[in-house]
C-alpha cells in the first residue's frame, strides 16, 4: 500500500493506494481563509495526522505528494497558489513521519497516471492540463514527460492570454489561470450569484443543473469556454497532440462543459490545421490522478 497527497491550493486530500493503483480510502480538508494564514502549519498538521491515521490500518511502503508550483532539489521553489518560497516541506514532514516521501509537480502526476493507467493511455502524444485553483500542465511524448532540462516548465496557467488583464499571483497580469481555472469559474458564479466562499463547487454544480435557463450563469459559463478554448487551441498549435487530457475539478463539470468547449474551438476557427474529430477527453482517474501519479 502507498499513501498518495494531492496537496492544491483550495484543498488537501490524500488517498490510500494498493497494488492495482486503485484508491480505497481517501480523506479531504477544503483550505479556507484562515486555514491559509498559517498554510504550512495547516499542511504539516493536516498530513501528518491522517498519516498517524492510515499507518494504524494499512502497512504503507511509501508517500508521493503532488504540489502545484515549481520543484527544484525536492525543495518547494515556489507555489503561487499556496503562497509559499523555498518551502522545504520534506525535511519537515520526515521529522514526524518514518517513511519514504517523494515530491512532484500536481500537474506531472496527474499527467503521468493518465497516460499510463487512464484516459490518454491509447496515445503516444498528448497534452494534460489540470483545472483546479490555477492551470498546471505536462507535454507527454511517447508515454514520456517532455525534458524542459533543470525547470519544470509547462506553465500553461502563466501564458498570458489578455493583455493588461487581472492581476495574477505569480505578479503578471493576464495570465490563463485567471480567467479559466475552475477558481476562475466557480468564483465568477459566486460573484454573480450573490454567494460566498463556503459555498462548495457540488453545490454550485447542483444550482447550474437546477437552472439551464439562468442568464447570469449562463453568461458566466460562456465566458469561462471562450478563455479557456482560447488557451487550449493555442496549445494544440505548438504541440499538434492526438488527444488533450483535462483533469482536477472540471472532472465534475465535464458534463455540462465539455461539449461546449469542443463546439466553441471548432466553431471559433482557433485551429491553425483542422480537425475532423477534437479529442479532448475528462480524466478518467477524476480528480484523484495527481494523488495515483503522485506515487507511479
Amino acid at each position: 500500500m502507498k499513501i498518495g497527497i494531492d496537496l492544491g491550493g483550495s484543498h488537501i486530500t490524500i488517498g490510500v493506494i494498493d497494488d492495482k493503483h486503485s484508491i480505497i480510502e481517501t480523506e479531504e480538508k477544503r483550505l479556507m481563509k484562515k486555514d491559509k494564514e498559517n498554510i504550512k502549519s495547516t499542511i504539516e498538521e493536516f498530513i501528518v495526522e491522517e498519516v498517524n491515521k492510515i499507518t494504524k490500518k494499512y502497512k504503507i511502503t511509501n508517500i508521493g505528494i503532488a504540489i502545484p508550483g515549481t520543484i527544484k532539489n525536492e525543495i518547494i521553489a515556489k507555489s503561487v497558489n499556496l503562497g509559499v518560497e523555498n518551502y522545504n516541506i520534506l525535511d519537515n514532514l520526515k521529522k514526524k513521519i518514518n517513511l519514504p516521501i517523494t515530491i512532484r509537480n500536481d500537474a506531472k502526476c496527474a499527467a503521468i497516471a493518465e497516460s499510463k493507467y487512464g484516459a490518454l493511455e491509447k496515445y503516444k502524444r498528448s497534452i494534460f492540463l489540470t483545472l483546479g485553483t490555477g492551470i498546471g500542465g505536462a507535454i507527454i511524448i511517447n508515454g514520456q514527460l517532455l525534458d524542459t532540462g533543470k525547470l519544470p516548465g509547462c506553465e500553461f496557467g502563466h501564458m498570458i492570454i489578455q493583455k493588461d488583464g487581472i492581476k495574477c499571483n505569480c505578479g503578471k497580469n493576464g495570465c490563463f489561470e485567471k480567467y479559466a481555472s475552475m477558481k476562475a469559474l466557480k468564483d465568477n458564479l459566486r460573484k454573480k450569484l450573490g454567494l460566498d466562499e463556503k459555498t462548495s463547487g457540488q453545490e454550485l454544480l447542483n444550482i447550474i443543473i437546477k437552472n439551464p435557463e439562468d442568464k447570469k450563469i449562463n453568461e458566466t459559463i460562456d465566458e469561462f469556454i471562450e478563455y479557456l478554448s482560447i488557451g487550449i487551441s493555442n496549445l494544440i498549435n505548438i504541440f499538434e497532440p492526438e488527444a488533450v487530457g483535462i483533469g482536477g475539478s472540471f472532472v465534475h463539470f465535464s458534463d455540462i462543459l465539455l461539449e461546449k468547449l469542443k463546439t466553441n474551438i471548432q466553431n471559433k476557427n482557433y485551429l491553425f490545421n483542422k480537425r475532423e474529430e477534437l479529442i479532448i477527453v475528462p480524466a478518467n482517474l477524476g480528480n484523484y490522478a495527481g494523488i495515483i501519479g503522485s506515487v507511479c
